[in-house]
């Protein structure tokens, strides 16, 4: 992993979490909503529901899974040391 990796996990970990935020404050909307009953508005709105519910969860996972190797706890890309590449000598060729 170099430095661009990493800066590219910080700028998807933003946008993503920006999206995550939209997606939320969606979900807080269609949740206050009265959809008791059977009728077909409720139900587009209880699949919408759970639609965004499964997009928030999976934004999560992404999210935990690029901090993991790329960021550290304050969501900034981890400081590496560069990788030294030595040529290493065998004899054959």
């Amino acid at each position: 992993m170099d430095e661009r990796d990493a800066v590219q996990a910080v700028e998807l970990v933003r946008a993503l979490r920006v999206q995550l935020d939209e997606m939320t404050h969606q979900l807080v909307r269609l949740e206050c909503q009265d959809v008791t009953g059977t009728s077909s508005r409720a139900s587009a709105i209880r699949s919408e529901a759970a639609a965004l519910r499964r997009d928030i969860k999976e934004a999560k996972t992404l999210i935990d899974r690029l901090q993991r190797p790329y960021l550290d706890d304050n969501g900034h890309a981890q400081a590496r040391r560069p990788v030294r590449r030595e040529a290493r000598r065998t004899g054959s060729y």
